[in-house]
């Protein structure tokens, strides 16, 4: 298939409204444009960059979990959620009851992710994967009655408040099973050759296209991305999410989609996808040299708590995986008294380490901002 001549797919008349038939995607992509050659190029070189940073820091499983977090957030946000990044670290008890069940909805995600990059160890990306990721997704939050963790059986739509004033009808729900086994073959399919990079660009607008579950679709696609890139060895660990930049760059991501659907652009998509590589891996590089240098200094201040040194070490791993702590959480960590826990945090506070955010004399929560700070920009 030539990007420059293909064909999106077609309209099909269903009871009152049209749905969108996608062609399969499960054969050979060539394209003439030069400039997608380069981009490509530029984007295999810097995600081949980013995950080398994943050989070169130190207990990196700490730090991925924060990409996690930022991901799970983002990603969610695009789909309407109101909850920030340091709302995210906290327990639900200590945020507002109004803003509790987005938080649940940006946990569900993290788990989703944890779960599904450590199936990952076992199995390969399948369909069967994406469903059991969509299930923990869905589990107590909105959409939880929306056939968690199944392929949908009636029709959905994008936009719109119903099928006659949608922006975009998906596919027959007859048709999800025969289009979603053809994007599974595609995954894996050694007999063709197209780059993992312009596979996953076309998988994700297919994936998106399909909108194979009633709730949830686009956070399990820009999942889809993470779970690809790990699974075909492109990166070692789940460090590349797309969400930050399609979030920041909503509109054009929507309409970079829509322009496939309505005008067979899949240059268009594919180029946009490869920028979105490119910047997001080239911040992601960035991210893991600013938190080097962070940890260095840290260390080093460290030191200076003498026999509790060894303290502050146990406190520091727990918040480089969750960058907020309460007194009594650090005093199982350290296994000490509270009065040592609190006496402890506060003089990290009192270093400016750490950050007590409620203002509160009993159930403080101490925030580790300046880390947190490096996921925020």
């Amino acid at each position: 298939m030539k990007f420059e001549t293909f064909k999106a797919g077609e309209w099909q008349q269903q009871y009152q409204y049209k749905s969108f038939l996608p062609v399969t995607v499960n054969r050979e992509w060539i394209w003439e444009d030069s400039q997608i050659n380069t981009l490509l190029e530029r984007a295999s070189r810097t995600l081949a960059e980013l995950d080398a940073f994943t050989l070169i820091v130190p207990d990196v499983d700490l730090f991925i979990q924060m990409h996690i977090t930022k991901e799970a957030n983002n990603s969610s946000r695009i789909e309407g959620t109101q909850t920030h990044i340091d709302e995210a670290v906290l327990d639900s008890s200590q945020l507002a009851p109004e803003k509790r069940d987005d938080w649940q909805e940006v946990q569900n995600y993290i788990q989703a992710i944890n779960d599904a990059i450590d199936e990952l160890q076992r199995l390969p990306l399948s369909n069967r994967l994406l469903k059991q990721t969509h299930a923990i997704l869905m589990q107590g939050v909105r959409g939880e009655h929306k056939t968690p963790g199944e392929f949908r059986t009636s029709q959905n739509w994008i936009g719109g408040s119903n099928l006659t004033n949608a922006v975009f009808i998906p596919p027959h729900p007859n048709e999800v099973p025969i289009l979603m086994s053809d994007l599974e073959l595609f995954w894996h399919n050694d007999q063709i050759n197209v780059p993992d990079l312009i596979r996953i660009a076309i998988s994700h607008y297919h994936f998106e296209t399909i909108h194979p579950f009633l709730d949830g679709n686009g956070r399990i696609g820009r999942l889809l991305i993470a779970l690809y890139l790990v699974g075909k060895g492109l990166l070692r660990k789940p460090s590349l999410y797309l969400s930050d930049f399609f979030e920041r760059n909503r509109a054009s991501y929507y309409d970079a989609l829509m322009r496939v659907r309505i005008s067979n652009d899949m240059t268009h998509w594919v180029k946009f996808f490869l920028s979105a590589v490119i910047e997001t891996a080239s911040k992601g590089k960035q991210t893991f040299e600013n938190i080097l240098a962070l940890r260095r200094e840290i260390d080093q201040r460290a030191f200076a708590y003498g026999k509790r040194a060894e303290n502050v070490q146990l406190l520091l791993r727990h918040l480089y995986r969750r960058p907020a702590i309460t007194v009594t959480q650090a005093s199982k960590l350290i296994k000490s008294s509270h009065q040592t826990a609190s006496s402890l945090l506060n003089k990290m506070a009192e270093d400016g380490i750490l950050q007590e955010i409620t203002g509160y004399q009993r159930n403080r929560v101490f925030m580790f901002s300046r880390y947190l700070d490096l996921f925020e920009t």
